[in-house]
């Protein structure tokens, strides 16, 4: 009875420690949105996945839908519900980006904006379409985990903010209720990837990261390009993992080896860990070295610093909590444990 007991407690403590948690991405076809759910996935002890919310950002919605499920096939992870929400951003649209790109330059990113949104959904190499379609209720069904976990569900917005913000702005009552929203975005002492001022999640929608920043979450983490950068995965750590033969990793191969950045290719090229720092941190925090609070918004005059981020004055938001900007890593662990979970055998 006594080791039951302490069975129990234990069984207690470890699902009370495990962070409740809403996954909103604009997937790829890995990338580092697929990364990080796969580093989530893999670590049942802290981390519950409830639900994937799908954004347009990187790529219009039905194909991250897609992407999503082969990922998590892979994974063997078909239960897990992934939900469609918005169609695009709020008011950004594709006329605007090549209008400011006349205007200003050419952008260094468009994502989903250089896309046809109408073009049909393609598998991911080597795979068939998934048989299963997602629900079409992502905005809906972030606010009814929110309302039925109150106060302990964390949100990762790994894309742009448009289904969270729209979810805020249907129930504005949710804000207080939700634990924190880590997210992946933004920049301040550097320069932007998308434009040279913005930060390209950001910039796909600045008026849902507005929304955000402005609102009453008690908690905002935000991983921006200022420590993004300071994450690099060149060839040397793209090999450690490529190495590594098991279905994850052959994905992992194909998209930065072949696509994006290109490393079979071009072994100069560099890519970041972006997205999957912001779910190693639900994961071992500690990796952050540096950090510092700020009020933040961002420029939604539509012009040349359309998306960046900028001081929040507080006399427009008075209820704004402050955001907890990221600064300073260290490498080494987090690259260990990005590897670990990429290369691990389900």
């Amino acid at each position: 009875m006594r080791l039951l007991a302490g069975f129990l407690v234990v069984s207690g403590l470890w699902g009370a420690t495990r962070n409740l948690v809403l996954f909103d991405t604009d997937s790829g076809l890995f990338g580092d949105d697929g990364a990080a759910l796969v580093m989530l996935l893999r670590s049942p002890s802290k981390v519950s996945v409830q639900a994937i919310t799908i954004v347009p950002g990187n790529v219009w919605g039905p194909q991250g839908a897609e992407y999503m499920f082969h990922i998590l096939d892979l994974l063997k992870r078909a239960n897990l519900t992934v939900a469609m929400g918005a169609d695009g951003p709020l008011l950004h649209t594709i006329a605007m980006a090549r209008e400011w790109g006349r205007r200003w330059g050419t952008l260094s990113y468009m994502g989903a904006f250089a896309q046809d949104p109408t073009a049909a959904v393609i598998p991911a190499p080597g795979s068939k379409l998934a048989t299963r379609k997602p629900r079409r209720d992502a905005v809906n069904l972030l606010i009814s985990e929110i309302e039925r976990h109150p106060g302990e569900v964390t949100i990762l917005a790994l894309g742009p903010m448009t289904n969270i913000a729209l979810a805020l702005r249907m129930k504005p009552d949710i804000e207080s209720k939700i634990q924190r929203i880590v997210f992946m975005g933004g920049n301040i002492r550097v320069a932007g990837n998308a434009s040279n001022a913005a930060e390209f999640n950001f910039w796909f929608d600045p008026e849902a990261a507005r929304i955000v920043l402005r609102s009453r979450i008690p908690q905002k983490v935000m991983f921006g390009l200022d420590i993004c950068n300071l994450a690099p995965i060149r060839k040397a750590e793209f090999d450690q993992i490529a190495a590594v033969r098991t279905p994850v990793t052959e994905l992992f191969r194909e998209d930065l080896g072949n696509r994006y950045p290109g490393f079979l290719k071009k072994p100069d090229a560099v890519a970041y860990m972006w997205d999957s720092l912001a779910a190693a941190y639900l994961l071992e925090p500690e990796f952050v070295t540096k950090s510092e609070p700020r009020y933040l918004d961002v420029h939604t005059t539509w012009g040349q610093f359309y998306g960046s981020t900028v001081p929040l004055d507080r006399r427009v938001a008075p209820g704004a909590t402050p955001v907890t900007v990221m600064l300073g890593l260290d490498f080494k662990r987090v690259f260990g444990l990005y590897k670990d979970r990429l290369i691990r055998v389900d």
